[in-house]
C-alpha cells in the first residue's frame, strides 16, 4: 500500500485573517492564482460549506481537463479545503493570525487511493504521471501562494 504523497508551503500575508480565507473559499475566483487551474464554477448553486460540490478546468501545456470536488473542511478564519474526485487528491488552505496580517498555509495530499487510481488508469506510466503530478505541487504551491499575496496586498 503506497503512503500519501504530501507537501505544503507558507506564506505571510500582509492582510487580516477573514480577508485571506473569503478570498481562498471563493473558488470562482481560483483562475487567479493557480498555475494549472484556469477556472471553477459551484454545481448546484452550492457555495462554500462542507459536502459542497464544484468542478474545475485545469489546463497544463499537454491536456485539458476536468474534475469535481467536494468541500472538506469549511471553517470561517482557520482553514478550507476540497477533495478531487472523491478522495484521491486533498487540498487545504490553513490560515493563522498575526499580529499585522496572516499566515496561508497550503497544503496538498495525493492518497494512496489516488494512486492506485493513477496505476489502474496509466499502467506502466503510473510512476511516470504520479511523479509528474508530485513535482506539480512542489512547484505549483509556493507560485500560488505568491499570487494569492499579490491579490490580497492590492485589494
Amino acid at each position: 500500500m503506497p503512503k500519501s504523497l504530501t507537501f505544503e508551503d507558507s506564506i505571510n500575508i500582509a492582510a487580516p485573517i477573514n480577508q485571506v480565507y473569503a478570498l481562498v473559499s471563493d473558488i470562482t475566483r481560483t483562475g487567479e492564482w493557480s498555475p494549472v487551474c484556469e477556472k471553477c464554477w459551484w454545481d448546484e448553486d452550492e457555495g462554500p460549506v462542507v459536502g459542497a460540490h464544484f468542478t474545475g478546468r485545469n489546463v497544463t501545456p499537454e491536456r485539458t481537463w476536468e474534475t469535481r470536488s467536494e468541500v472538506i473542511v469549511a471553517e470561517p478564519n482557520r482553514c478550507f479545503g476540497w477533495s478531487v474526485t472523491d478522495g484521491n487528491v486533498k487540498w487545504i488552505y490553513s490560515m493563522e493570525p498575526l499580529e499585522e496580517g496572516t499566515v496561508l498555509t497550503e497544503s496538498w495530499e495525493f492518497t494512496p487511493k489516488g494512486q492506485r487510481f493513477f496505476h489502474d488508469k496509466f499502467g506502466d506510466k503510473s510512476i511516470e504521471e504520479i511523479e509528474k503530478r508530485r513535482l506539480a505541487a512542489i512547484t505549483g504551491i509556493p507560485e500560488t501562494l505568491v499570487a494569492i499575496q499579490r491579490i490580497l496586498e492590492v485589494e
